[in-house]
């Protein structure tokens, strides 16, 4: 926004000297000076000094009317500036203010012409500006960000008519600050502007489909690079045939790809997997989340890191209620997706409460609707022709008063669900007190394994257990080298099959004539 901010500031003193009668060199002169005055009220940092360069560029060889001699002098300036700080070549923000300043020296006018051809002039000069940047900036984002706005020239669209607004007002009552009640009143009318501005950022980056996750890098700025280039000639419509039919072949492709994605992910996504699972272990990155299904009814045991892929893991299981909700312990790779089912919850079942952040969860929790039990042993339900109880952690421990030693434990078994021990993150010393409490009932069928495999196990509880199928929750490429080989290996050891769901993605476990079938995602079943 600081370019912006300096373009509005540099367009505004213009415009007065201008209306007061100021020929062009003084026009220039002072909106110069102007735009030093205003870097130094909000302070030279390098974003705003970069800014400010290249909104002088670029305000200067429009009004002057002479582009060709404003990309010269846009390559001389960045030269100049990489002289002086030669570490601005590794900064993003260098690159971007560059780029969006070429592509309005470069791009701007011929998208208007395009744009023009297809809607009145006004809205196409209003759109051929941020478009300009958008296809230019695109690539560079690619580089390091690992996500696209679809919408963004759109959210720039509606927010821009307050942008200005906000600038002068801010200004003005920067400027009235010897006059408190004046510079009150100025900083009060603010408000409403920079709100506008505010919630449509808000607004838009929530909507669905807004951004297109992509891998950061090289690749991914390679194809936005394509497809940015692919919009920009059938916006110009240069005079070659192929190119452009090369160009409406790219995005075909690309509008069918995303498409395609959008529907298997979206609407249609509960038809790309079997419909009689049992228990399913969600994708969801680094963390915990599982499904239970019972003659109707649902748990899930956790909510992962993020509420998208939570939501996804819901879509392809065509999951829409959740009777019973079990939020283990409060780590953001339990809980971080929970505001996917919030609104759709019957009962959560939770470990202790230690922080405001985690009342305020439970109170959206309750305002959807949901009933909010204590998960301690002892606590006990069923869930369709499935019964359920907690066997961790106990009521009021001193040894383990919350977080991932305080993990709730359940155990499942019941009418078409197989035998299944959860055990949250239980590190080994927690793992053999719930051994010695005697409160297992193995053999289990399935076993979640706890904290995504770390190596911090208790190889007799899993002797206990017996397990025939091992779950662990772990993201792709983690930091922390989970699930370990040690604890694979025990796994290993002890009989049971392991499924992972950074390898095998979705995994979904069923009841055919008394055997467990599993389907998963990535891989062909064994």
């Amino acid at each position: 926004m600081d370019g912006a901010n300096c373009a509005i500031v540099v367009a505004a003193v213009f415009w007065l000297v201008a209306l007061a009668g100021g020929g062009r060199t003084t026009r220039i002169v002072l909106s110069l000076l102007a735009l030093g005055a205003f870097v130094v009220l909000v302070t030279p940092e390098p974003s705003v000094i970069r800014a400010a360069v290249m909104a002088a560029l670029a305000m200067l060889t429009i009004l002057l009317g002479r582009p060709s001699a404003g990309l010269a002098m846009l390559s001389v300036t960045v030269c100049a500036l990489l002289v002086i700080d030669p570490w601005l070549s590794a900064t993003p923000g260098f690159a971007l203010s560059a780029a969006a300043t070429g592509a309005l020296l470069v791009l701007s006018r011929p998208l208007l012409r395009g744009l023009s051809r297809w809607m009145p002039e006004p809205l196409a000069l209003a759109l051929s500006v941020p478009l300009a940047a958008q296809i230019v900036c695109g690539p560079i984002v690619a580089l390091f960000s690992d996500q696209q706005s679809i919408i963004g020239v759109v959210a720039n669209l509606i927010a821009a008519p307050a942008a200005p607004i906000a600038t002068v007002i801010g200004l003005l009552a920067c400027l009235a600050a010897p006059i408190p009640a004046l510079a009150d009143l100025f900083a009060a009318a603010a408000w409403l502007p920079a709100a506008w501005i505010s919630v449509t950022a808000t607004m838009s980056a929530g909507l669905p489909g807004a951004t297109v996750a992509v891998v950061a890098g090289p690749v991914a700025a390679a194809v936005v690079g394509v497809l940015s280039t692919a919009a920009t000639v059938l916006l110009v419509r240069p005079r070659s045939r192929w190119l452009r039919a090369g160009s409406a072949l790219v995005i075909i492709v690309a509008v069918g790809l995303t498409g395609g994605r959008m529907l298997l992910t979206g609407p249609l996504a509960a038809m790309t997997t079997p419909e009689d699972w049992t228990i399913a272990a969600c994708d969801i990155g680094q963390g915990d989340a599982v499904l239970i299904r019972s003659a109707g009814r649902t748990a899930l045991i956790d909510t992962g890191p993020d509420p998208e892929a939570m939501q996804t893991c819901l879509a392809a299981t065509a999951t829409s209620h959740i009777d019973l909700l079990v939020l283990t312990h409060f780590d953001l790779d339990h809980v971080g997706g929970t505001s996917a089912v919030e609104g759709r919850v019957g009962t959560v079942l939770h470990g202790p409460v230690t922080s405001d952040d985690e009342r305020r969860m439970l109170e959206r929790l309750v305002s959807g609707g949901a009933r909010l039990v204590q998960g301690e042993v002892g606590v006990h339900g069923e869930l369709g022709d499935a019964e359920w109880r907690v066997v961790w952690p106990e009521p009021d421990s001193a040894a383990f008063p919350s977080g991932n030693d305080a993990s709730v434990v359940i155990d499942v078994q019941g009418s078409g669900v197989p035998r299944t021990l959860l055990l949250g993150d239980l590190s080994a010393v927690p793992q053999r007190q719930l051994l010695a409490s005697g409160r297992l009932r193995g053999p289990y069928t399935v076993v979640k394994v706890a904290h995504h495999g770390s190596k911090d196990q208790a190889p007799a509880l899993y002797e206990a257990a017996r397990a025939q199928i091992a779950l662990i929750g772990v993201g792709a490429g983690n930091d922390y080298g989970h699930p370990r080989i040690e604890t694979l290996s025990l796994l290993d050891a002890v009989g049971a099959r392991t499924y992972r769901t950074d390898e095998d993605g979705l995994i979904l476990l069923g009841r055919r004539d008394d055997e467990i079938v599993v389907w998963l995602e990535r891989a062909p079943p064994p």
